[in-house]
């Protein structure tokens, strides 16, 4: 039988010369009979060997496309599960609450206001092109669709493989210019297109600001290499200014322009080292006026608010060579993917800083070594690239030691070494075609292992639920971990297993104000479930969340949903405008108040309150409800209001609110029986029992008329009772909500010298010693509590806070 060409029962090489792709296609027609028909000279270079053909022969513009079509596909098959994944962790003060990516006409703002980055002020930072492509993705679905978010970023993620693979060619080009660079190039773009490291930035919403600050320098590095006639145009400087616009690390490019200046710019045969790099250096004089220029406008735009790390930054540097190391290993063995990792900071010089230095040690040998041979500069120009990198977050602290997003700006370059060292090794080894397709069919098989494991974190990152049993799982310390898995048993009902979870992330978090806040909402729903003990250790919770962080507003924020819940309106009204007060960018104390007001029968404060939250978060829906109906202060809205103030201990203000109601219909029974119930609170037990009467002569039927009149009768006639431990400790708690700190002190000593063994009325003695900064008194009481119940997880923390704060000097 006569030869007809290449054998194409080789399934596995064929899939792998899919992945090839150009910057310069045209489309044109394409079947799928084409890969099978007309793989292109490549194929016959393979099996000929590696030297045969000189470099981009032999492929046509339609095969070009097919190839990158299908390089496309596959990442995106590894991808199909990601566009239906929720927000998680940062999305949610950057996306899902925060209201200015809600409206395109405020994408000017984004440049001017980095108010508008982050509903947190502690999170604020200057990213006006991610804030943008935030808005346009919420306009695109209508709200707040995951679609379109992971959509827009996923298309920018096939460019930037695209932009990869063009990146590889060209410094294999540079390095070895008669050689066919199809294959490395193939598999460097989809080895970073299907690893799983690279799925938390694809998949985590806000993280998109990695993805844009990898895809302009590597777009501006393609340009400069591929364009050198456009470069006195300035045209590669415009995608590194939206890199610099997105996140800040790309600042880096002028000194990674440096490098690929002096590796892989071919210099004139008489040209000395040190007029080598003094082309080198002027080449990146451009980009280094644009860094300078962006970066102090950066630094004027970040407001005084940002607080991106409250670790010791000497600490955090010393541990960074070892977090290095452990990207390094994820590289080819991925299995420390976490979205939030247990990894602390060294707590001085030990066998982990020991590791990391000695990792960076022969990663600099391997660098001084691989310099001196032209033929190895790939190798020293994608380690360089990794330090340089790797730098702008090892060098800045910040709140967590490592990240998985940290790694996608570095691996092109660590990716480009390995590629070009396996390459060297093909070319020296693979003599055989038997060889050759073997190794291929080794390398399709990696890859399409890396495909799996970029499938399976897309589906770890499916749900809050599914992302943090993960993180749980491969991070047991992790407090916040615990915490927000937690989070997740909670609003499923499961309770138990909630507080099982918070109590464990005490153990590694105990001064963390979040996780009160949230313990504080636990307690108070096992309370709403029957547990009725358990209200005032939400409050305790609370009061404790507020002492841990007096400026965070989302500790007032619900503890005031706490007291509306609670009907202390008052209480919840003032902790409300304190939220509001300290941060009124965030439209859920707007509602919350809005909901006070209307329960506390305030009906022309709630239209007020709509009418401003209305104008700063255009859409929300509790103030479109209340303003769809006008204020009306007839009877039912006074004895509305008479409830409220009764419910939050204000009898005097009841009492006047229900004679309102009175005045408007003298023949309301019910607002007889609030006036009864108001002079009962307040213990005038002659005129409770008139106005109860009065209620019934009107309503016979009413039975809490009846029964507050029988037992107002019972208190007139019954003689004053001593008081007991129980009543005293209630007594001291009711003080501490009031914030007479000594009156509840006071009576927690009465109640003390009742019962010497009270843990309760000994912890209420040192959360009032506490507030009042009496550290010694606190850690002693805190003691006798702890002693008496060792197993009272309240009294722990409020040892610990007062041990904590005495140490730090606090006053």
């Amino acid at each position: 039988m006569p030869n007809k060409g290449p054998d194409h029962n080789n399934v596995a090489l064929k899939l792998l010369t899919a992945f090839w792709f150009s910057t310069n296609v045209q489309p044109a027609s394409l079947s799928v009979k084409m890969l099978f028909e007309e793989p292109g000279d490549f194929y016959m270079a393979v099996q000929q060997g590696p030297s045969s053909v000189a470099k981009r022969q032999g492929l046509s513009a339609r095969t070009r496309f097919l190839w990158i079509a299908l390089l496309f596909v596959a990442v995106t098959v590894a991808y199909s599960n990601s566009f239906g994944n929720g927000f998680h962790f940062d999305d949610s003060h950057t996306v899902v609450d925060n209201p200015a990516i809600r409206s395109l006409s405020n994408i000017p703002r984004f440049f001017t206001d980095t108010s508008t980055f982050s509903v947190y002020p502690t999170n604020r930072t200057y990213r006006p092109l991610v804030s943008t492509t935030l808005a346009i993705d919420y306009a695109l679905g209508h709200g707040l669709k995951p679609f379109w978010f992971h959509f827009g970023t996923f298309v920018f993620f096939l460019l930037l493989i695209l932009l990869t693979g063009r990146f590889f060619e060209a410094a294999m080009d540079h390095t070895q210019p008669s050689c066919n660079h199809f294959l490395p190039a193939l598999l460097g773009a989809a080895w970073f297109g299907l690893h799983p490291a690279m799925a938390e930035t694809v998949n985590y919403v806000i993280q998109r600001g990695d993805l844009y600050c990898t895809l302009g320098c590597l777009a501006a590095l393609v340009i400069w290499t591929r364009l050198p006639r456009l470069r006195r145009f300035g045209l590669y400087l415009l995608p590194f200014a939206a890199a610099l616009l997105s996140k800040p690390p790309s600042a880096v490019f002028p000194v990674l322009l440096l490098f690929w200046t002096y590796f892989f710019e071919r210099p004139a045969p008489t040209e000395t080292e040190a007029a080598r790099w003094k082309r080198s250096t002027l080449a990146i004089i451009p980009s280094v006026v644009v860094t300078i220029a962006l970066l102090r406008l950066q630094s004027a735009m970040t407001p005084k608010t940002f607080q991106p790390s409250e670790l010791d930054p000497n600490l955090y540097r010393l541990t960074q060579p070892f977090v290095w190391a452990r990207y390094l290993g994820s590289l080819f063995l991925p299995i420390h993917l976490n979205v939030d990792s247990d990894l602390h900071v060294v707590a001085g010089f030990d066998s982990t800083v020991l590791l990391g230095l000695l990792v960076t040690a022969v990663l600099i040998a391997i660098i001084v070594l691989t310099w001196r041979r032209r033929q190895w500069w790939p190798v020293t120009f994608g380690l360089l690239w990794f330090f340089i990198t790797q730098l702008p977050t090892s060098l800045y602290p910040l709140s967590e030691v490592e990240n998985d997003h940290r790694m996608f700006f570095s691996f092109p370059g660590l990716m480009l070494a390995v590629v070009w060292c396996g390459w060297l090794l093909w070319q020296r080894f693979a003599l055989t075609s038997l060889v050759r397709n073997a190794s291929l069919a080794v390398l399709f098989l990696l890859l399409a292992a890396y495909g799996y494991g970029a499938h399976l974190r897309n589906a770890v990152w499916h749900d809050e639920a599914s992302l943090w049993r993960d993180d749980v799982a491969k991070s047991p310390h992790n407090g916040r971990g615990l915490m927000t898995y937690g989070l997740t048993k909670m609003s499923a009902g499961n309770y138990p297993e909630a507080l099982d979870l918070f109590t464990r992330a005490l153990l590694y978090t105990p001064n963390y104000s979040v996780l009160e806040i949230n313990l504080g909402v636990l307690n108070g729903a096992m309370a709403e479930s029957g547990d009725k003990p358990r209200t005032a250790e939400a409050e305790r919770h609370f009061q404790r969340a507020i002492a841990l962080a007096p400026h965070d507003d989302s500790t007032y924020a619900f503890y005031g949903r706490w007291l509306l819940q609670q009907g202390r309106l008052d209480e919840a009204r003032h902790a409300l405008q304190q939220a509001i007060e300290l941060n009124p960018s965030r439209g859920f104390q707007h509602d919350l108040l809005i909901e006070t007001y209307i329960a506390d029968g305030d009906e022309a404060a709630a239209h007020a309150a709509a009418v401003t939250t209305a104008a700063a978060f255009p859409g929300d829906q509790v103030a479109a409800n209340e303003l769809a109906h006008p204020v009306q202060q007839n009877d039912a809205f006074w004895l509305n209001r008479s409830l409220a103030q009764y419910r939050a201990g204000q009898y005097k203000d009841s009492l006047a609110s229900a004679q309102q109601a009175l005045l408007r219909n003298p023949h309301s029974a019910e607002a007889w029986n609030n006036i009864g119930a108001a002079y009962g609170a307040m213990q005038q037990w002659e005129l409770a029992i008139a106005a109860e009467k009065q209620a019934l002569t009107l309503k016979p039927s009413l039975e809490i008329a009846k029964n507050n009149l029988d037992a107002y009768t019972r208190q007139k006639n019954a003689a004053p009772a001593s008081p007991t431990v129980a009543s005293l400790i209630d007594q001291s708690l009711g003080f501490y909500r009031t914030n007479d700190f000594a009156a509840s002190i006071t009576a927690a000593k009465h109640a003390v010298a009742l019962d010497p063994r009270s843990a309760e009325a000994w912890n209420n003695i040192a959360a009032g010693n506490a507030a009042l900064h009496h550290w010694d008194a606190a850690i002693v009481a805190a003691q006798h509590a702890v002693a008496l119940n060792p197993g009272m997880q309240l009294a722990k923390n409020n040892l610990a806070w007062a041990q904590s704060q005495k140490a730090a000097g606090a006053h």
